[in-house]
């Protein structure tokens, strides 16, 4: 039933941007017949919105492989540069939420630890909805930033480090099984914003699974059952991602690409000093706007990543 909706729900948007063309259409003639500039430019500005959707939809056929149409798990962590890459974490964090709220995804902060002085030091934030994960999977990565510190007393330029991890959210994958003896269960308090009975009680779960030595807190919820409900399926996704980067690089090796030896290497740098840039590494596209980049504007990047992926 999941997928039939899925399906209805994917006709129904081709379906109404054909129809919504062909009134514009219509209306344009009538309008070029009466020299109506003013509701001719108002058409413009309809059908210009009209080509950002169907463009949408095309980049959305791109994604065909067998998760991308789930929501997605996506975990932000600060790299080298102390504050400075706790607070670049936050900004980071930030830009995908706002990301998502320009989507309409739903978006949930799992798990999240502040910083010493600013910002966090990592964050598990699950971004609900259609086609996330695909959208999002080419943000895997180290992201680097450069700007004038605001936590240094001289201003000087820093360069920080955050590290980004992109999970599809599946129910179940019977390829993965997690066997009970094979990971160990925490409890401790939450220390989030959760209300009384969360900070009083031990409601927060952390699980370890011991063959992969992958750790997943959640503090979330507000009852120990439904952290740990969450933090399983966390604990699943990153099992299933270790299985699918293992098939990308037999790929790979099958096909004779290249294989980056470092985990994580650099696909993105922000430039705030001396000039304002922000350059994808894998695909070479950039842009000056580095303020919409962080306001949550990226759609341009995901999109160029996923074209380079064309073959």
């Amino acid at each position: 039933m999941r997928q039939l909706s899925s399906m209805k729900s994917e006709f129904s948007k081709w379906s109404d941007i054909k129809e919504q063309i062909h009134t514009n259409y219509s209306l344009i003639l009538i309008a070029n017949e009466e020299n109506d500039e003013e509701y001719l430019n108002q058409l413009d500005k309809e059908q210009k919105v009209l080509e950002n959707d169907l463009n949408n939809l095309e980049i959305e056929l791109q994604l065909r492989d067998e998760y991308d149409k789930s929501s997605a798990l996506l975990y932000v962590k600060q790299g080298s540069g102390g504050v400075d890459a706790q607070d670049w974490a936050e900004i980071l964090l930030r830009m995908y939420r706002r990301w998502g709220e320009t989507k309409h995804y739903k978006l949930d902060i799992l798990d999240i630890t502040s910083g010493d002085e600013a910002g966090i030091k990592s964050a598990t934030l699950k971004i609900e909805g259609d086609f996330a994960y695909g959208y999002l999977k080419s943000e895997k990565g180290t992201h680097r930033l450069v700007r004038l510190s605001p936590f240094d007393t001289d201003h000087r330029r820093h360069t920080s480090f955050a590290l980004v991890e992109v999970l599809p959210e599946v129910d179940n994958d019977e390829e993965i099984k997690i066997n009970s003896d094979d990971i160990r269960i925490d409890v401790f308090r939450a220390s989030g914003n959760g209300g009384q009975s969360v900070q009083k009680n031990s409601t927060a779960v952390r699980i370890t699974h011991l063959p992969s030595k992958i750790v997943v807190s959640v503090q979330n919820e507000r009852s120990q059952f439904q952290n740990k409900e969450v933090a399983l399926k966390i604990l699943h996704s990153r099992l299933l991602n270790i299985k699918l980067e293992e098939q990308e690089k037999e790929r790979q090796k099958i096909k004779g690409e290249h294989i980056a030896a470092e985990f994580g290497s650099q696909i993105r740098s922000y430039i705030l000093h001396p000039y304002k840039m922000v350059k994808d590494h894998r695909t070479n596209f950039e842009t000056k706007d580095a303020e919409s980049v962080l306001d949550g504007k990226i759609d341009d990047f995901l999109k160029s990543y996923l074209n380079s992926k064309i073959k």
